[in-house]
């Protein structure tokens, strides 16, 4: 773990993997409910990197961190957030092509695995979801969308997201969830935050 001064007041934490990070920022919320990390306004984790914001002394917190033998990310089982989802986007052909299945197939592997929201991030309420195997992961779309309809389950890289509203985005859409991932009259206003289980569920279409 390397640690980095951000202006007078940060500290930002340099892990060596995702799964270091995850645990890192486990195990920082775990102290600062105990009471013992000092005083920090925001700690804010992303793909191997966390930031501690608000930090009186970030050279002395530098230094208490550097001898923290860090636990691996807790295994017990804990809730759960489930999202029915209609697998019918727009880039599902495409997707199965890049996993050489059939578009009907996309349903089943990618509802099949448990994911854990890594970081959030881009726009309030979304969350980077990993747990997909590294052989699915696909290329963000060459030309992003003005336009992604809010609910819309897609891929990136080595991540799953939902679009909390709509806004442009390149990412590959797999399908649509009825679900409010973001409301700021909630408590609270994030449905996904670092370190939520997620399942996502197959909704069929109904006969009309």
């Amino acid at each position: 773990m390397k640690a980095l001064p951000v202006g007078d007041n940060a500290l930002l934490l340099e892990c060596a993997d995702g799964e270091a990070s995850a645990a890192l920022h486990a195990e920082l919320l775990r102290r600062r409910r105990a009471g013992e990390l000092p005083a920090v306004r925001e700690v804010v984790p992303a793909a191997r990197t966390v930031l501690l914001d608000g930090v009186d002394d970030p050279d002395r917190l530098a230094a208490l961190v550097a001898g923290w033998e860090i636990p691996p990310l807790d295994s017990r089982p804990a809730a759960v957030v489930e999202l029915p989802v209609h697998y019918d986007g727009a880039d599902l052909a495409e997707v199965a092509k890049a996993w050489g299945v059939r578009p009907e197939e996309v349903a089943e592997i990618h509802s099949a695995v448990e994911y854990r929201v890594a970081f959030c991030g881009f726009a309030p309420g979304f969350g980077y979801l990993t747990g997909l195997p590294a052989r699915y992961a696909v290329p963000r779309r060459a030309t992003p969308r003005t336009a992604v309809p809010a609910g819309s389950v897609a891929l990136a890289g080595p991540y799953t997201g939902v679009y909390p509203r709509s806004s442009p985005g390149g990412w590959q859409l797999i399908g649509r969830t009825d679900e409010v991932l973001w409301d700021p009259g909630r408590e609270p206003a994030a449905l996904l935050a670092p370190g939520t289980r997620v399942r996502f569920l197959p909704r069929r279409a109904e006969a009309g």
